[in-house]
């Protein structure tokens, strides 16, 4: 059947041949035979065999593999420590959003020298590239502000089945600024308390071997040694108490108080402890309070322990004026402020930053010589921390100083 379909155009033209011949008049016997060989003849003859030519060969170029950047990419963008990926010729690939705030927005493909200019930096990248073994340094920022960081760097490999394995390089950015600065605070801190306790017990060691020795049988030298040796031992026990309480206090200093005080009998009882202090000075404390109460949530003692350390100060430093103003604010809508203004020769603005540092002290001399430890406006500080207060120094040179407890 598919050759008579194959065929059918040949089938077709010998039948009408046929056709013709019978109505010319031939001899319809000869007309058939001839019909009949025509007919088999187109049914089985065999086709031509008709050789198509090879088709060119079509190059099938390897397919390659897919790039791990963007992998590297999504699980880098997570982290809370800058990160940069680097190729092989130390150009930026991709930064994720704790880089670009430590550091600002780098433009992608860019070397890595267009923004981390520190040799250190620099020479440690090209060392593990060229190497391909992590490496790390210390590295300082000054600007915008001084911090310090751990830089590593380290290559990561992707290897292909087939094809070239692919290469970056991590540089990372480990932030111990906050661990070099307690560092640098505890070793100042026990620098400094040694130097506070080692004078007055030289002073000690040096008295007794004056009564031991020179001194021995003379009563009035004794008697005047004695006192100062006296004066000696309440310095530093006025140092341990201090050291103990800002122990206490940063033990602690995550608690928040929660009982409600009365700010305006507490002023009152503070003005009247110090009463004593203020006239062997010369200095009048005024109180200005408000009617009513005025209710903070605190601590009584060390709300009474910050409010006597600064009126102690204003006297002390402040007598030059001769009167300490204490002014206790409660507007509508705003926060609860105490300040206390002294008429004093004020603080140079230099020494302002720096006033609630331990031991820190404007003039050596004149806090020894008012008997001074020089942790007062330390504890204050780490109370009112606790409280969620802030102090605000107000000073200038000639007028006077403001400390101003806001909460």
């Amino acid at each position: 059947m598919a050759r008579i379909r194959r065929e059918r155009p040949v089938l077709l033209a010998a039948i009408l041949s046929a056709l013709a011949a019978l109505a010319a008049g031939m001899n319809k016997w000869v007309v058939l035979v001839l019909l009949l060989v025509m007919i088999l003849t187109a049914l089985f003859k065999e086709a031509p065999i008709i050789e198509a030519e090879p088709a060119p060969p079509v190059e099938i170029e390897p397919e390659l593999p897919p790039s791990r950047l963007p992998e590297v990419s999504a699980a880098l963008s997570g982290l809370d420590i800058p990160v940069m990926v680097l190729s092989d010729d130390a150009s930026v690939l991709f930064q994720n959003r704790a880089a670009e705030k430590a550091f600002g927005e780098v433009a992608l493909g860019a070397h890595i020298s267009a923004r981390m200019r520190s040799p250190g930096v620099l020479d440690m990248v090209r060392e593990t590239i060229a190497t391909n073994a992590p490496n790390q340094i210390e590295h300082s920022e000054r600007l915008p502000s001084e911090r310090v960081y751990i830089v590593r760097s380290a290559p990561i490999e992707f290897a292909a089945e087939d094809g070239p394995r692919e290469r970056y390089f991590i540089l990372s950015f480990r932030d111990i600024s906050e661990v070099r600065r307690i560092d640098r605070m505890r070793s100042d801190f026990v620098a400094n308390a040694s130097h506070e306790l080692r004078t007055p017990l030289a002073s000690l060691r040096g008295f007794i071997e004056t009564i031991q020795g020179p001194a021995k049988n003379d009563l009035k030298a004794q008697a005047r040694f004695l006192n100062i040796m006296l004066d000696q031992t309440t310095r530093m026990s006025r140092l341990v108490d201090d050291l103990l309480s800002l122990s206490r206090l940063e033990l602690k200093s995550h608690i928040a108080p929660d009982e409600k005080i009365d700010l305006v009998p507490l002023l009152g009882h503070v003005r009247d402890a110090l009463v004593p202090l203020a006239r062997d000075v010369g200095v009048d404390i005024n109180l200005h309070l408000p009617d009513g109460k005025v209710e903070v949530l605190g601590d009584r003692d060390e709300l009474v322990q910050v409010f006597e350390n600064l009126m102690e100060n204003a006297c002390k430093y402040g007598q030059e004026g001769e009167i300490v103003d204490v002014w206790l604010k409660n507007g509508t809508g705003q926060p609860v402020e105490v300040s206390i203004v002294d008429k004093g020769p004020g603080i140079p603005a230099e020494h302002v930053p720096r006033l609630t540092e331990r031991f820190y002290r404007v003039s050596i001399e004149d806090s020894r010589s008012k008997k001074g430890t020089g942790l007062g406006l330390a504890i204050v500080k780490h109370i009112l921390t606790r409280h969620r207060a802030r102090l605000i120094v107000k000073s200038e040179v000639g007028k006077g100083t403001d400390f101003t407890v806001r909460f």
